[in-house]
C-alpha cells in the first residue's frame, strides 16, 4: 500500500472523531478510540486497498464495535452515576461563570443530543455519518448495507423527525 496509513489518518481521523463524538462519545473516549481504530489499521496495512474511501469504510467499522465493546464491558462496571457539571453547584468565582451565550449553546447541545437520542439508531447513524463525518450516499450504503436510495430516505426521515423533536422541546429552527 503506497498511501500511508498517516494520509488515511489526516483525511479520516476528524470525521470519525466528529461522528463518534455526535453518536454520545465523550470527546476524551471518542478520541481514545480514534487512535486504536488506526492503530488497528495500521496493524493490516499490507492488506489495505488503495482507495481512501474502503479505508473510511474499515475505520468507521472498528470504531462502531470498539465502541460497543467499551460500553459493554464499561456497564459492567458502572456502580454509580457520574455526578453532571451543574449538579454539584457552580464553584467558580463569578467572574469565572460562563457568558449568557456560553450557557445558551450548552443548553442548545443538551437538547440536540437528547433530541438525537430520540432518533431510531438506523435513521440516527445514517444521518450522523452524512451530516458529522461527511460520508457520502454511496459510502453510507457500503458501510451499512442500505441502498443508497434508503440511505437518502432514512436521512431524509431524520432531518424531519430531528425538527419535530426539536420543535416540541420549544426550540425554533430557522
Amino acid at each position: 500500500m503506497s498511501t500511508s496509513i498517516e494520509t488515511h489518518y489526516t483525511a479520516i481521523a476528524p470525521k470519525l472523531l466528529n461522528w463518534l463524538v455526535a453518536t454520545g462519545s465523550p470527546h476524551a473516549e471518542a478520541a481514545d478510540l480514534v487512535q486504536e481504530t488506526f492503530l488497528r489499521i495500521w496493524r493490516m496495512r499490507d492488506d489495505l486497498a488503495e482507495d481512501t474511501s474502503a479505508v473510511s469504510g474499515l475505520a468507521f467499522t472498528i470504531a462502531r464495535n470498539l465502541r460497543k465493546n467499551h460500553w459493554r464491558d464499561d456497564a459492567r462496571l458502572t456502580f454509580v452515576d457520574e455526578i453532571r457539571d451543574g449538579d454539584a453547584g457552580s464553584t467558580a468565582p463569578p467572574d469565572e461563570l460562563p457568558s449568557e451565550t456560553e450557557e445558551r449553546l450548552a443548553d442548545l447541545r443538551t437538547r440536540l443530543t437528547e433530541a438525537f437520542s430520540k432518533l431510531p439508531p438506523n435513521l440516527r447513524d445514517t444521518y450522523t455519518l452524512f451530516q458529522v463525518a461527511g460520508l457520502s450516499i454511496r459510502e453510507i450504503a457500503t458501510q451499512t448495507g442500505a441502498t443508497e436510495n434508503l440511505v437518502k430516505v432514512r436521512i431524509f426521515r431524520a432531518k424531519t423527525k430531528l425538527r419535530q423533536i426539536l420543535s416540541e422541546m420549544g426550540v425554533t429552527i430557522p
